[in-house]
């Protein structure tokens, strides 16, 4: 049943309400035509006679044969029969166009299980209902009932779309610009299978080579974490365009599939936890894909752009500073080798002008990337020329004779090479014809979308080196849950310390005499904190005093916090005053952990104060985290700058910082199913010194 082959690379399909009538009928039929498909195409109609020229038959017992997949083009009523006869023919994988089920409401979720309950019962795996179907434009099997372009361009990006209509839209820019397709998968309501289910089909896929994807929500987020942490280990790039960074959309999201988008920050925190490349358009995400099949992996280095303008190489400088890639500057070496290449008026450098030179001698092109890729610096080498949309005018003999300057070139296996339009351009047939000729791999993206893919390219291949490295957390079991949950502040702190994590030291005292002998231990200026289960806000009950020198300060102190508390909430149960040394120096942060309804539990850190309240300057990752994931959520923080050392600070031991806060989220996962949240605010780091100054938790049930 998990096996979906046959489903998405059929040898045989079955069109089931195949009608002239019906222009979703005709749309499928022709789309197996138009896209070559060499197997069997039956069709089912239940009045019989012609359709689209061809004999039908009434119903699929008289197929007589084995057939891999079923669309079923019929009316919501006649679906849940229809299905039970596509398992009663031994047909194991069906395709549900009909819409009017879970997008509906909750008489349309109720009929949707009744159609998930029929299919099981009889060992069919649904695509659907509500979705456009799915294409393989690699084999020419298709159950797809929108429109094709032509001539189908084949290639090794597939496209899981939870959206038939954005499905499409993908579809056709990727025809538009030259960017070859294998499978496309609509995935609709996603009654059985999700988009989770396509994801790791399409991971394991040979004739796939780049994933990208269009999500409104992903249900199933076990399965799809594993798939995604196994292409990450395989080199195979995972693109993603996520809908739910806004309410509305959140709105609109649940009225057309169903879904659930959750919460987009988690969802970001995730994406950079398994390796995804998230972008925020669908002109991105072909692209990156497009960009990410050409390159694949990259190895360390930069980027050198070269250009036969001087205002485009000042253009990728500035793409390249505003995205953060990086444009190495040349070694001696190789600025001696491009100045011997080049007309005295060209000036070596990164990025290169080759000048008006090129027009008339191409090969410059070829010559000077033969001498750049030999620079240690250099990973990816980046030529900005057009191809020619028609081979006709005055400029094609030159566009032409160009790119075939550029197809000549051989990279030495350490640095990859690209081709990249000036601007986002269309690639006609007649570009296809000059591209193809010269071999080249050819982006038309423009400059500035190709340096926002190069730079999704580098992190992506930085991840995937590291995942070979780092020994994936989620593999490793959960804690046992902790026999007592603790409740109280005091008892949450011993908690974590349980787990390793620093604390500062504190000493519960039941009377005044008790917190001053505590006090004159610790030497020097203590913080007394009441110590209530019943009490988690002491601030606001007065049941906090800083910074206390001296024993009657300290005495005077307990029996405030006491009276104040006692007032505030005379039912609270009060166990005394816990003292702990005053701390004045370090940087506070903030580690918290909340269940999150589609990942489960995650994991947030940023600094405290100011910073996290005011400009949520905060980073998430879905536990269990390692120290590498913690290393990248310190480098996210828009002031992780001031770990560094900030007027005179000593810089925080980061390596120290990323394992207590590991050991947090060891300590929240021991928690069990029913916590809600665990805070360690502040965790507060003084070079390297760690220590988590408060705790508490609190539970769903």
């Amino acid at each position: 049943m998990s096996d979906l082959s046959t489903f998405f690379n059929p040898e045989s399909v079955v069109l089931v309400g195949a009608t002239d009538r019906s222009t979703w009928s005709k749309m499928a039929f022709d789309n197996l035509r138009l896209l070559g498909f060499e197997g069997k195409v039956h069709l089912v109609s239940r009045s019989g006679g012609m359709a689209h020229g061809h004999q039908t038959v009434a119903s699929l017992a008289e197929i007589g044969e084995p057939v891999d997949v079923a669309l079923l083009m019929l009316p919501l009523a006649a679906m849940n029969e229809a299905v039970r006869d596509v398992g009663r023919a031994g047909i194991r994988n069906a395709v549900v166009l009909a819409g009017g089920f879970a997008e509906v409401g909750a008489e349309g979720r109720r009929l949707q299980q009744a159609l998930v309950e029929a299919a099981r019962e009889h060992g069919v795996r649904l695509l659907g209902p509500n979705c456009l179907g799915f294409i393989n434009f690699n084999t020419g099997a298709c159950c797809w009932t929108g429109s094709m372009r032509t001539p189908p361009l084949k290639g090794r990006i597939s496209i899981a779309s939870q959206s038939g209509a954005v499905g499409t839209v993908m579809k056709h820019f990727a025809h538009q610009h030259g960017i070859g397709l294998n499978i496309v998968a609509a995935t609709g309501n996603e009654a059985d299978l999700g988009l989770a289910e396509v994801v790791d089909h399409l991971v394991d896929d040979p004739a796939t080579a780049v994933i990208a994807i269009f999500a409104e929500a992903v249900r199933d987020t076990a399965l799809f974490a594993s798939a995604a942490r196994r292409a990450l280990r395989q080199g195979k790039p995972i693109v993603i365009l996520k809908v739910g960074r806004s309410d509305l959309t959140k709105q609109a999201a649940q009225s057309h599939t169903g879904a659930m988008v959750g919460d987009d920050g988690v969802f970001d925190g995730v994406c950079r936890q398994l390796g995804l490349v998230r972008v925020r358009s669908i002109e991105e995400l072909m692209f990156t894909a497009a960009l990410l099949d050409r390159t694949g992996v990259l190895n360390d280095g930069g980027v050198a752009v070269l250009s036969a303008s001087g205002g485009m190489g000042e253009l990728a400088a500035d793409y390249a500073h505003l995205e953060g890639v990086s444009l190495p500057a040349l070694a001696p070496a190789t600025l001696a080798a491009l100045t011997a290449i080049l007309p005295p008026m060209a000036t070596p450098a990164n990025p290169l002008d080759l000048t008006g030179a090129v027009v008339n001698n191409p090969d410059l092109f070829r010559q000077c990337m033969e001498a750049m890729q030999q620079d240690p610096a250099v990973a990816v080498l980046v030529c900005v020329f057009d191809a020619p949309t028609a081979l006709n005018g005055d400029w094609a003999p030159f566009a032409v004779g160009s790119l075939e300057a550029i197809g000549k070139f051989r990279p030495d296996g350490r640095a990859r090479f690209l081709v990249v339009s000036n601007a986002v351009k269309t690639v006609s047939d007649r570009s296809r014809e000059a591209i193809e000729a010269a071999a080249l791999p050819y982006l038309a993206s423009g400059l500035d979308i190709s340096v926002k893919a190069l730079k999704q390219a580098v992190d992506w291949s930085r991840r995937h080196r590291a995942a070979g490295l780092v020994q994936d957390e989620s593999s490793k079991a959960s804690p046992p849950v902790a026999a007592t949950l603790p409740r109280s502040e005091r008892e949450a702190i011993d908690y974590v310390k349980g787990f390793g994590v620093p604390v500062v030291p504190q000493v519960l005292a039941a009377d005044a005499g008790q917190a001053v002998a505590a006090a004159r231990a610790m030497e020097g200026p203590v913080v007394l904190k009441i110590a209530s289960p019943d009490i988690a806000h002491k601030t606001e009950v007065g049941g906090v005093l800083l910074n206390l020198h001296g024993d009657a300060a300290v005495a005077e102190g307990f029996r405030r916090i006491m009276a104040s508390a006692a007032a505030a909430l005379p039912e609270a149960r009060l166990d005394g005053v816990l003292v702990a040394p005053m701390r004045n120096d370090g940087l506070e942060l903030f580690v918290g952990v909340r269940q999150d309804a589609q990942w489960g539990h995650v994991i947030a850190l940023g600094l405290g104060g100011v910073w996290i309240e005011a400009l949520q300057d905060v980073s998430l990752r879905r536990l269990p985290v390692s120290a590498a994931d913690v290393g990248e959520m310190l480098g996210e923080l828009r002031g992780g700058k001031l770990l560094d050392g900030f007027r005179g600070a000593p810089p925080v031991d980061r390596a120290a910082l990323a394992d207590a806060v590991v050991r947090i989220g060891q300590a929240a996962l021991g928690l069990g199913p029913t916590l809600d949240t665990l805070e360690v605010n502040p965790l507060l780091a003084a070079g390297g010194r760690i220590e988590a100054l408060d705790a508490l938790a609190s539970y769903s049930s």
